[in-house]
């Protein structure tokens, strides 16, 4: 199946982005941990980092790939775009190896491998972006019951996530952040791709500001990245990288489909055969998310039982302990 040209230039953006983002988290988490020795932590309320140099470096390499990323989405469907965020995990799990001796598996670069794979899969088979010719149309698919009925939901569970479980069980499950940043992240991509078309049809001659719609998509964008900051940091601060990224990308990557299937309905000019394919190059790059997740806990085994790499020992000194158990 052939790529359009505008497809092209939304790969290209997605993959600039990819390499920012994956090097802000690394940048992030060295400021994070800079702040933590010289004040409160992110995790407890804290703002140190504030004054950290490194965090304000990846803020400006996430702002940097965002803006990429922004401009993706006016060129290619969602379906094409927010899937090639696994290469940002892939860089990310290779710095962090290297710069912050966060251990990767071999396993690990068998999951980088898998998310490649992926990755070129569903960029082989996007389906071609709609035409669309005013803001006005997209706030038409904005106000559909299904695209309507998915905003509340998200809305109730992010309001539950935040109010009943983040000062709870927010340090001790990553979940509850990650999938707070994740939900409001899918309402954030519609939104970016509504900016981002009405930037499109401006530069083009057709001023799509003058329209209150344009305004609206753009405080969402505005409040929803803020607050996915802020989660994200405390997620950050307390849990593995090389655990957040795969987790968050696997998590945002599938709201932010579900939300485009049901908002754009970029599936409905495909076959089965297409479908099913696209479908397929996912699922390969939730296998590669998913064995860089375990690639960390494998890795640190040797590290946190150094006497483990003496069968001898091994099977003297735990018998004792199993049996006390």
């Amino acid at each position: 199946m052939g790529i359009s040209n505008d497809n092209v230039i939304g790969l290209v953006l997605a993959l600039s982005s990819s390499i920012f983002i994956g090097s802000s988290f690394i940048i992030k988490k060295m400021g994070l941990k800079n702040a933590a020795n010289n004040g409160t932590r992110a995790a407890t309320g804290g703002h140190s980092y504030l004054l950290e140099p490194w965090w304000w470096g990846g803020m400006i390499s996430m702002i940097v790939g965002e803006i990429a990323n922004f401009a993706a989405y006016a060129f290619a469907p969602a379906i094409l775009v927010t899937p090639l965020g696994a290469l940002s995990v892939i860089f990310s799990a290779v710095l962090a190896h290297f710069i912050l001796e966060e251990k990767l598996h071999i396993f690990g670069v068998l999951g980088c491998a898998l998310c490649m794979v992926g990755s070129t899969t569903i960029v082989l088979h996007a389906p071609q972006e709609k035409d669309i010719h005013s803001v006005k149309e997209v706030w038409q698919l904005a106000t559909e019951p299904g695209f309507i009925v998915y905003t509340c939901i998200v809305v109730i569970l992010v309001s539950v996530l935040i109010f009943r479980y983040s000062h709870s069980h927010g340090q001790s499950h990553m979940i509850v952040y990650i999938g707070i940043c994740s939900l409001t992240g899918s309402l954030t991509v519609m939104s970016v791709k509504a900016v981002g078309i009405a930037l499109k049809l401006t530069f083009e001659g057709m001023n799509q500001f003058i329209y209150f719609e344009t305004w609206f998509f753009t405080m969402i964008v505005i409040g929803f990245c803020l607050m996915q900051i802020n989660y994200l940091n405390k997620a950050l601060d307390i849990f593995n990288t090389a655990v957040i990224s795969p987790v968050y990308y696997v998590m945002f990557t599938s709201f932010t489909i579900i939300a485009s299937m049901i908002m754009f309905k970029e599936w409905d000019t495909q076959n089965a055969s297409q479908i099913a394919t696209e479908l397929c190059g996912f699922v390969t790059i939730l296998s590669g998310t998913f064995l860089l997740h375990r690639t960390k806990d494998m890795g640190n085994k040797p590290i946190e039982d150094p006497v483990s790499s003496s069968p001898h020992h091994l099977s003297n000194a735990q018998t004792p302990v199993n049996h006390e158990l």
